[in-house]
């Protein structure tokens, strides 16, 4: 079983993948990259004058992955939760099981509704300012939470959220992800 599966590999999905397993989660990430970022010319992202979106894609996969999560291109068809368990059963009928979900299912949620999840058109699927929506241990991030506001930072800011709030909810405390330079020697 792992620690946290990640549905959707766009900038929200990566994002919390990078924050957990960074540190020390186990973190699967299912997701075919088949995200809007791939239609996009990033030029309002802080710290990065200009890159297209396959390319942010291809460096945060890369990125995940080197720190850690396995980043897995398959899909997810069905996803219910038994008791304190999530179980996601895949496209070649494979069944995974996880503590928490991150859903970064963009526009489309089907995976949120089959977990009884509402979504509205116009307003998303409800969630705290952490990504947790009503089911527990289940949190939503980026497009499919503000369908007509969607923004590449934003949607990795989610993701950023809904991970520290599992880290903190793991440690019983309060967690700052916080990395400082190497001392200069």
């Amino acid at each position: 079983m792992t620690d946290v599966l990640v549905i959707g590999d766009g900038p929200g999905g990566l994002s919390a993948a990078l924050f957990l397993a960074k540190n020390g989660m186990n973190v699967v990430v299912h997701g075919q990259d088949k995200t809007a970022m791939h239609a996009a010319l990033l030029r309002n992202y802080l710290g990065i004058p200009e890159i297209l979106g396959s390319d942010f894609q291809a460096v945060a996969r890369q990125q995940v992955a080197a720190l850690g999560a396995k980043v897995l291109g398959t899909r997810v068809e069905a996803l219910a939760k038994q008791g304190d368990v999530f179980q996601a059963t895949l496209e070649d009928g494979a069944v995974v099981r996880a503590r928490y979900v991150i859903l970064s299912e963009g526009k489309s949620p089907r995976l949120a509704q089959m977990l009884g999840l509402s979504h509205d058109a116009a307003t998303g699927l409800a969630t705290d300012k952490n990504g947790r929506t009503a089911v527990a241990g289940v949190y939503a991030v980026g497009r499919s939470t503000r369908p007509g506001r969607s923004q590449a930072i934003i949607s990795a800011g989610d993701g950023a959220a809904a991970a520290i709030d599992i880290l903190s909810l793991e440690k019983g405390e309060s967690v700052t992800d916080w990395d400082s330079p190497p001392e200069a020697g």
